[in-house]
């Protein structure tokens, strides 16, 4: 059952196939679209986004239920299952399309945003200063379907297992208690 509370959040963090994978676990999300979004390509397919010219990233749209999960925990759980200090980088993966950023869609979500940033930078969380873009939200494009549920469809697949995998062992050791029960 779809609530009132239903909200939008645009995350990039490297490859949609391992930002989807930990955001579908998560209690209070109902849904994951990977796409790309920050460009000034319409309707691009994924053979324009790998060539790094397109300005678009990897992204992925979560719809939430804000009484369940809120924008900040959403936030805390981002910046804790990638590296936000990498221009333009997720470990192998290199290029803008890869790139760490946070696509707002109103003037809260900007606000949160900075203020999460400036916090994890005063605290030292990082080694490095954080260089996650946080921009305003634009046309979002849905990737191909096969890029969809990406990780619970390929789980064995090398990629899986050596890159979304340890992520997944984070969200799980960490933030165990906004786990769904089952996915």
């Amino acid at each position: 059952m779809i609530k009132n509370n239903l909200n939008i959040a645009v995350f990039a963090g490297g490859c949609f196939w391992c930002t989807e994978a930990v955001f579908q676990r998560l209690e209070g999300v109902y849904r994951v679209i990977s796409g790309y979004t920050g460009g000034s390509i319409k309707n691009p397919a994924y053979r324009e986004i790998t060539t790094g010219r397109t300005g678009h990233a990897e992204a992925i749209m979560i719809e939430y239920d804000s009484e369940t999960i809120n924008y900040n925990e959403l936030l805390e759980i981002f910046f804790a299952t990638h590296d936000p200090t990498t221009l333009n980088r997720q470990g192998a993966d290199r290029g803008t399309q890869y790139r760490s950023a946070i696509f707002y869609n109103n003037e809260n979500q900007k606000e949160l945003a900075h203020s999460m940033i400036e916090k994890l930078n005063v605290e030292g969380v990082f080694d490095n200063p954080i260089v996650t873009e946080v921009t305003a939200l634009g046309p979002f494009y849905n990737a191909e379907d096969y890029h969809q549920d990406y990780y619970n469809q390929n789980s064995k697949q090398g990629y899986c297992q050596f890159v979304i995998n340890p992520k997944l062992s984070k969200l799980q050791h960490t933030f165990k208690s906004k786990l769904k029960k089952e996915i």
